[in-house]
């Protein structure tokens, strides 16, 4: 920020403009004018002084907006590595690096050993860590542009009249408390400004970005009350918004950071820092957190009872202190490797780019169905959604009005002709007229002439921007009665009859160019607050005579009319029966949320006979005059009536009965007004259709906030409605939400959303109608603006998490499994079967694959009529973690029985292991293979492994170290053999192989045999082999690798079974806890 966010000292300096706090803010929209211009020390007139200008901007700074340093890169690249599994790995890999080092120092001289092969464990820890740091940047790249695109949509100049004269196109960041800004079509609003004076008849303003109205807002210099909302401040234009109608003279009372725009971005920034890690990365903590005490805790165990065999004192009778201490570096290197063993196979290394691989798998699915997701963590929260707050206007409803009934005149005075309009857009060919409609254009003249009316009475247009997608140009309202006039078609005998065309290359408006033809326009009596209506005056080209065209809101125009015409075309007059009729249809209409208009026309106008709009003509000055508007359209002719809406979405409705089922709460939360809102609520299914009474359930935006207990009301499970919302509403709904434990989703597209998006869990944006600063601030930007698409997306965020436990459950098993191998190993004193290289690659490259595949499993078909599970749900129960021991109790067993087996058994099942030609030894001399040295007459044949014969002449007790190469390698297969069949098996949580086979995710078995390949891969080429320390082996080995792994399938089975029959007897009661917890 410039100069306004330096000089926070000077502002608190006390001036009748600048008050110390903001509850102190001189309230301008509820003082007169004249009362705002001594405040102001100013004259509309004259404007500041140029030195007033520079002593106020010395207060209160420069009109703009501040600007928030992010985070630094280094910072950023630091922060990858704030996390316990990532800085014990990085630990791991320091030591390792150290012991490589040594142990080359120590074996400079010896040609045969290759320098290089102990820094590849190292040097692979790095390689992970590096390329997840990378990732997670990656991640935060596209994080932080919403206080960008909030400040690119502040004016950049304004008309200001300073020093007794204009200023056209000074910056608006000049702006000051107190400066007098012309406005006129089309400006941006530069500042928070007190209306002046009109210029002109009226002022309307586009203001729905920042309120959240879905209509364009009337503004005039009256004053309103002190604790009226944003929405209720008639005589306010704020910063940011848009001029569509009229001009006027402002005065400005708020700039940069105290304007509404302002306020937002300060909520937006407080949000930004207040930003909470999503329910997986929390689970995924306290996961990592509890396995790394338990990695620690093992290590140190490990390396403690081995703790005699590196360093060995004596203690005699009689002597206070042990003496002859004995310290072994090289034996103590060796356990300190071990205990790295340890946690390289306790840390999944790839689960972190294993759970990125399938987030980005779901941002691909969910593309697919118009959800393009900002932030890949948001694929797998909307899974746990309990909440979703969404807007009203545009999400829920098309945000295009639609007229959807007529009411004509019939026969007589009283009688009254209703017809339903179908259609929910702006395309002309979307639904037509029901039935009662005269067939092949046979319209009579009242219905003719509401066509008239509703074609030529217009000034707005309807662009077809596709071959399917039309949009509006001008005020919605009209742009309805435009493709009303299209529907209703021609009257018969005029050169083209019927309906509007379905033929793409036709104009979208036939109809409509056809009477404009016919009526040529040449005066307008525009819209003002008073009339509240619009008239325009047009030449009949069939009769030559000047005629008045007159819309607005039916009550006054019903007021101003003293005859009505019938559906033959006759004029009658207006008697009490069918003004009583008309105002009933009226009544029944506004009950229904409709916006209704009223038709009228007049034949007789004495003063306008002869006018074809020449300013010299005498009538043209009642013209400038829009204080004579009322008189010229006065003794009307009614004509009839019409209602319109913004119709609701027609999947909504089964949306949010999906949502219901599903356990998520749906709360709409709107700009609009109450009477609306309530009846697009029921229509679409928030409120049951047998609900008469909703005032519990719907109430304003201030009605919420004077609750005392707000968290109680929320609570209600039935859906909730909040209108007339201020951004802080808004926010405050969210806040107490997230504090009672909900995961909540928000939907918004104006800049008032902005805050509640970037606070919400998951913030959804609209991609249509949704502004820069909506979508920089959200989660996810929606393509359609479609609420279904949000059901969708959690149906997909379900699936996505589903398949995480899957692969989560297939990775962290496995893990433990080379746990209690390598804490086996220690215990029982064997020689080290897996080294850490290996239980690198098989972390990384080997399990990779499997658990990427394993994000493809279909959705179950049930999935929707789940509850959510909750915010403070764990991801590891007590009966998973049962399920990850018991799986990985038999991976241990099975990784080490490998081992031991080849060295201490002839056969196995039948199957003979000793054709390589290798020595049995006993189990008691491989527990105590380090006393080798010690043992007499001890000798090692030689044996064949791989390409290799293995010699032991010179040194037989190599035989348990180069020797162990085979066992090692019958180790990693059996680990490998074991991880891809417990893969095949997660292809379902709880259901058996027979129900959900493998091959349902063909995803699955491409990564499985892949893995298997690449197993294969280092087991067979040379340079592989010895890196990895590894050989081929026979047929008959690989059989014996098979008898092994297979067994975890089995097991796993049963598991499942105990886990159903479980889930059958304990589902209905926890359904009951977990409803009656959430009304408690």
């Amino acid at each position: 920020m410039g100069k306004g966010g330096q000089d926070c000292a000077k502002r608190d300096l006390p001036s009748p403009i600048a008050p110390s706090t903001e509850t102190e803010t001189f309230p301008a929209w509820a003082r007169e004018v004249r009362e705002c211009e001594e405040n102001y020390r100013v004259e509309r007139r004259l404007g500041l002084s140029s030195p007033e200008v520079e002593k106020r901007r010395g207060i209160h700074g420069y009109n703009e907006l501040e600007k928030h340093e992010g985070p630094s890169l280094w910072s950023k690249i630091l922060a990858q590595f704030d996390d316990l599994l990532v800085r014990i790995l990085l630990g791991a890999a320091v030591v390792s690096f150290f012991l490589a080092w040594r142990r080359g120092e120590a074996n400079h001289d010896d040609e045969n050993d290759d320098e290089l092969t102990p820094f590849v464990e190292p040097l692979v820890i790095f390689l992970t860590l590096i390329l997840n740091a990378i990732v997670g940047l990656w991640q935060e790249s596209n994080a932080e542009r919403a206080l960008e695109a909030l400040r690119e949509i502040q004016s950049e100049n304004a008309t200001v009249i300073r020093d007794g004269r204009k200023i056209p196109g000074l910056p608006s960041r000049e702006l000051v408390p107190g400066d007098v800004v012309e406005l006129k079509v089309g400006d941006r609003v530069p500042a928070d400004m007190r209306v002046a004076q009109l210029i002109g008849s009226s002022l309307r303003v586009e203001q729905g970005s920042l309120t959240g109205e879905s209509e364009a807002v009337n503004k005039n210099p009256k004053s309103v009350t002190a604790d009226a909302d944003i929405q209720g401040k008639k005589c306010m234009v704020f910063a940011g918004t848009t001029v569509v109608n009229g001009n006027c003279i402002c005065l400005v009372t708020q700039t940069g950071m105290d304007t509404e725009i302002g306020k937002i971005q300060a909520s937006i920034h407080q949000a930004s820092q207040s930003e909470e890690d999503t329910p997986l990365k929390k689970e995924l903590n306290e996961f990592g957190e509890t396995l790394t005490k338990l990695t620690g805790v093992v290590c140190a165990l490990v390396w403690l009872m081995n703790f005699p065999y590196f360093f060995t004192w004596d203690y005699e009778f009689g002597h206070s202190w042990p003496r002859n201490f004995q310290f072994s570096f090289e034996k103590c290197t060796y356990y300190i490797e071990i205990a790295v063993s340890l946690a390289v196979a306790a840390i999944p290394e790839g689960l972190p780019a294993v759970i990125t691989t399938c987030l980005a798998i779901g941002t691909r699915e969910m593309a697919k169905k118009k959800a393009l997701v900002r932030k890949l963590p948001s694929v797998e929260t909307l899974g746990c959604t309990t909440v979703i707050c969404s807007d009203k206007t545009g999400t829920l409803t098309t945000n295009q009005m639609a007229v959807t009934r007529v009411v004509a005149m019939g026969e007589m005075a009283g009688d009254l002709r209703r017809f339903t309009v179908e259609g929910t857009s702006y395309d002309p060919s979307d639904g037509g007229i029901s039935a009662g409609w005269p067939a092949d254009g046979d319209m009579d003249e009242n219905l003719v002439m509401m066509a008239k009316i509703a074609a030529v009475c217009n000034d707005a247009g309807v662009v077809a921007q596709s071959e399917r997608k039309f949009v509006s140009t001008g005020m919605p309202t009209e742009a309805a009665l435009k493709v009303l006039v299209e529907k209703m078609g021609l009257p018969k005998g005029s050169d083209e009859g019927g309906a509007a065309s379905s033929n793409p290359g036709d104009s979208p408006l036939r109809c409509c160019q056809h009477w404009k033809k016919m009526e040529r326009r040449i005066a307008t009596l525009e819209f003002d607050r008073y009339r509240k209506s619009m008239g325009v005056i047009v030449n009949s080209s069939s009769s030559g005579k000047n005629s008045l065209l007159v819309k607005g809101a039916v009550e006054n125009v019903l007021e101003r009319s003293s005859s009505v015409q019938l559906a033959d075309g006759s004029v009658v007059e207006l008697n009490p029966n069918a003004r009583t009729r008309i105002l009933e249809a009226l009544s029944e209409m506004s009950t229904k949320a409709l916006r209704c208009l009223g038709f009228a026309y007049r034949d007789d106008l004495p003063e306008f006979e002869t006018y074809d709009g020449d300013d010299g003509h005498p009538a043209h000055q009642l013209l400038l005059q829009p204080s004579n508007y009322s008189a010229i359209e006065s003794k009307l002719i009614f004509v009839g009536l019409v209602g319109m809406r913004d119709p609701p979405r027609e999947e909504v409705y089964q949306a949010i009965q999906d949502c219901k089922e599903a356990g998520i709460r749906v709360m709409v939360i709107t700009g609009d007004n109450k009477s609306t809102a309530e009846a697009i609520c029921r229509e679409i299914g928030v409120f049951g259709p047998g609900e008469e009474d909703i005032s519990s359930k719907s109430l304003t935006g201030n009605e919420f906030m004077q609750l005392n207990d707000k968290k109680a009301y929320l609570r209600q499970s039935c859906g909730l409605l909040f209108s007339r919302a201020e951004p802080r509403h808004k926010q405050e709904i969210v806040r107490l939400l997230k504090e009672d434990g909900e995961v909540v989703a928000m939907t918004g597209d104006g800049v008032n959303d902005a805050p509640a998006l970037k606070l919400a869990d998951i913030g959804i944006a609209m991609g249509i109608t949704g502004t820069e600063v909506a979508k920089e601030a959200s989660d996810m930007v929606l393509a359609d603006d479609n609420f279904s698409t949000i059901v969708a997306a959690v149906t997909e965020g379900r699936a996505i998490y589903n398949n995480m436990k899957s692969f989560i459950r297939n990775l962290v098993s496995a893990n433990i499994g080379e746990v209690l191998s390598v804490f086996l190993t220690a215990v029982m004193g064997i020689p080290e079967g897996l080294i850490p290289v290996q239980l690198l690659w098989v972390n990384l490259v080997t399990d990779g694959p499997p658990a990427i595949a394993l994000g493809f499993n279909p959705p179950e078909k049930d999935i929707m009529k789940k509850p959510p599970r909750g915010r403070h749900d764990k991801l590891v129960n007590s009966w998973i973690l049962f399920r990850y021991l018991v799986i990985g109790l038999y991976v241990g067993m099975a990784t080490v029985g490998a081992f031991v087996i080849w060295y201490t058994q002839g056969s196995f099942l039948g199957l003979d292991l000793t054709d390589d030609g290798h020595t049995l030894v006993t189990f008691s001399q491989l527990t105590t293979w380090n006393q080798c040295p010690s043992w007499k007459n001890f000798t090692a044949s030689p044996y064949k492994a791989g390409g290799q014969v293995l010699s032991f002449h010179d040194n037989p007790c190599d035989y348990f170290r180069r020797g162990k190469v085979k066992a090692s390698t019958l180790s990693l297969s059996v680990l490998v053999a074991i991880e891809m069949f417990y893969s095949l098996s997660a292809i379902s949580e709880d259901n058996s192989l027979i129900r959900v086979p493998p091959w349902v995710n063909p995803w699955l078995i491409l990564a499985v045999s892949l893995s298997s390949g690449l197993h294969l891969m280092v087991l067979n080429v040379p340079v592989l082999a010895r890196v990895f320390g590894a050989v081929n082996l026979s047929l008959r080995e690989w059989v014996f690798v098979l008898v092994l792994a297979f067994p975890v399938v089995l097991i796993d089975e049963v598991l499942k079974a105990v886990g159903r029959r479980s889930k059958k007897g304990l589902l209905g009661s926890c359904w009951g806890k977990n409803i009656k917890a959430k009304t408690e």
